[in-house]
């Protein structure tokens, strides 16, 4: 049988503004709005990135999360909540970890990490060895559970090497995000090298950039993994760029093609089992006295 469908909803990035396109939610109550309408339409887990009250523009404040968060936690309490710590508009340890630090009602569950220096488009993520693991050091003693980004099997490569130093722990949660100019490509033969380096242990989820979102998402419903979707990685709900996407659209999508292939949405619930996650409903990152 197979595995019911992670999908895993990214919703704002740090690259869409109101100018490329109106419906990418930058403001907390916009973004908090999405989160709600995603959930009602049913995802698995949700991929935060917070923007500046004032500027629109990507921020690391906890305060700016919290208000997120806060009010996300009255609707759904069991939604697994993953806050970016990405390297793109950051680069200082203490900037890009700030947000690690909320606790009880308002800690998340999980926290992104890049695992390796990348190039964009137009701009580079940079993310040195000690900052890596600075960042999965600072989320094992806080019991925040990594969400894996992997753009290459190079990066897959030094996760296993972060296993080694038992920096992560068991289970492992993997985003293969392919189609970037600079990694690996959307492809059927880059997404099963990825999937077959993957350690012991991994649940992992497939994701496009641009035009690449809708056939690799379509590609991991079909084997058997999850998704990630939204308006971080693509804002534009045809391939001829002639139609723009809201976060609904793409995720009414995804609903259709599970059916279609008959994979139920994984819960919040089921996901935290499987990833050794506190209940939720109060309680929060990974399980006391698991990995």
């Amino acid at each position: 049988m197979e595995e019911n469908l992670i999908i895993d909803f990214t919703p704002t990035g740090l690259i869409p503004t109101k100018s490329l396109t109106p419906h990418v939610p930058v403001s907390v109550s916009e973004i908090i709005e999405d989160v709600h309408s995603a959930w009602e339409l049913g995802i698995t887990k949700v991929h935060l990135h917070a923007r500046d009250t004032q500027t629109g523009n990507p921020t690391y404040k906890k305060d700016v999360y919290a208000s997120i968060i806060g009010e996300i936690r009255k609707f759904a309490p069991s939604l697994v909540i993953c806050v970016s710590l990405s390297g793109r508009s950051f680069n200082k340890f203490e900037e890009r970890s700030e947000a690690l630090e909320l606790e009880g009602f308002l800690k998340p569950d999980m926290g992104s990490l890049t695992l390796s220096s990348l190039n964009f488009n137009k701009i580079a993520s940079i993310n040195s060895p000690e900052m890596i693991q600075n960042l999965a050091s600072k989320m094992k003693n806080l019991g925040i559970v990594p969400e894996l980004e992997a753009f290459d099997a190079g990066m897959i490569n030094y996760a296993k090497y972060l296993i080694k130093k038992e920096l992560l722990n068991p289970p492992y949660y993997f985003n293969l995000l392919l189609g970037n100019i600079a990694c690996a490509q959307a492809d059927i033969l880059h997404a099963g090298l990825m999937i077959r380096e993957l350690p012991e242990n991994s649940i992992w989820s497939l994701a496009g950039i641009g035009d690449q979102q809708l056939m690799m998402n379509s590609v991991a419903i079909a084997i058997g993994g999850g998704v990630r979707v939204g308006l971080e990685d693509n804002i534009w709900y045809t391939a001829s760029r002639n139609t723009l996407a809201s976060n609904t659209d793409l995720l009414k999508r995804i609903h259709v093609l599970s059916e279609a292939n008959a994979r139920k949405i994984m819960t919040s619930e089921e996901f935290r089992q499987k990833m050794n996650l506190e209940s939720g409903n109060g309680r929060y990152g990974r399980a006391i006295n698991k990995n």
